[in-house]
């Protein structure tokens, strides 16, 4: 099985760029950091919401996939269709995962660049994917790496000059993806609402009241 044959069986509508909780009813927004903002006096860091934020993503992560499911690892890179010698490496695989074999069965398709700009037709979208199981991926590291792309903060992802890698957990055992798009937030969708109701139930506070007639609607 390849993701294309996963999500064409599965989530039919959906395709794998931002923002997915606005491609599928089924679905939750979780606002992440509180209160607090990114930043302290004199430009500083504030180090206490990021510690928030990678918190919130793991609890959020373990409550949707078990050492044991099946899931793809998806990254998008975006990048010029001409200029590769300029593009940075790709440091989303190989840091992350425990055994190094895997990165044999990585599988990457070129597509069109999915966001309206001036220049889109001069880029392209690189979708890579490995099938691999929870335990495999050192899991807390990658997802303080999705929520540092717009800081100097470590972990972080090589990838294009013209933008950060977006990741995907994509969970065929529990048919639910997981996408963390900075540290403002992530998003989940799923096949069926009684995988994530109680999640919603449970981390209540962390969903926007603006958001929350959208994703009751659909749970």
């Amino acid at each position: 099985m390849n993701i294309m044959d996963y999500l064409n069986s599965r989530f039919p509508t959906v395709k794998l760029v931002p923002s997915i909780y606005d491609q599928w009813d089924i679905g939750i927004h979780f606002s992440l950091g509180g209160e607090m903002y990114q930043f302290k006096e004199k430009d500083k860091l504030n180090l206490e919401r990021f510690h928030l934020v990678y918190k919130q993503t793991s609890v959020i992560f373990n409550e949707l996939f078990e050492q044991n499911d099946d899931l793809f690892l998806v990254t998008n890179m975006y990048k010029h269709k001409t200029k590769e010698k300029h593009a940075k490496k790709l440091k989303v695989y190989q840091p992350f995962l425990k055994q190094k074999d895997h990165l044999n069965r990585i599988q990457v398709t070129t597509y069109p660049y999915p966001f309206e700009m001036e220049e889109a037709a001069e880029l392209e979208m690189q979708q890579f994917s490995l099938l691999c199981k929870r335990k495999d991926i050192r899991v807390n590291e990658l997802l303080k790496a999705a929520s540092n792309e717009d800081f100097p903060l470590k972990p972080k992802f090589g990838g294009s000059s013209i933008g950060y890698p977006d990741i995907f957990f994509v969970n065929i055992t529990k048919d639910i993806i997981f996408f963390i798009y900075d540290d403002r937030g992530c998003e989940v969708i799923a096949c069926e609402a009684d995988r994530i109701r109680p999640l919603y139930e449970k981390y209540y506070d962390w969903v926007e009241e603006m958001d929350r007639k959208k994703v009751e609607s659909g749970l």
